[in-house]
C-alpha cells in the first residue's frame, strides 16, 4: 500500500477531517490533501509526528 493510501485510511479511522489532522501537526489543510493526492510528501519531522 501507498503512502497517501495509508493515511487517508489512517485518518479516516481516527474520525479524523484533513483540517483536523492538519491541527494536530501544526500544519495546514493543503499539506494533508497534497499528500492524500500524490503530490508530495511530508517532510521527515512531519512524519516522525504522524507516526
Amino acid at each position: 500500500m501507498d503512502f497517501h493510501k495509508i493515511l487517508k485510511k489512517k485518518r479516516i479511522e481516527a474520525h479524523l477531517s484533513q483540517e483536523e489532522l492538519a491541527e494536530q501537526l501544526n500544519i495546514s489543510r493543503q499539506s494533508i490533501s497534497k499528500w492524500e493526492n500524490e503530490k508530495g510528501y511530508p517532510n521527515i519531522e512531519t512524519l516522525l509526528k504522524i507516526s
